[in-house]
């Protein structure tokens, strides 16, 4: 899984609540990932993805072998 923070993050801290391995406030007090995903984060970030309110962070799932 792949996971990136699109322009247009309005800072409401939903991903930052639900999975703050993965997701972390950046100087702008903007959403930033600071790391991969592990596989106990897949579905939280899936969760946040699907959560937030302006639709800015996109997941990419790992093709399967």
């Amino acid at each position: 899984m792949r996971v990136a923070i699109l322009p247009g993050c309005i800072g409401c801290g939903l991903c930052v609540n639900i999975c703050p391995h993965v997701f972390q406030f950046g100087e702008e007090e903007t959403s930033q990932v600071v790391q991969s995903p592990r596989p106990q984060d897949e579905d939280p970030v899936r969760d946040a993805a699907s959560q937030c309110p302006v639709g800015v962070i996109k997941v990419e799932e790992a093709p399967q072998a």
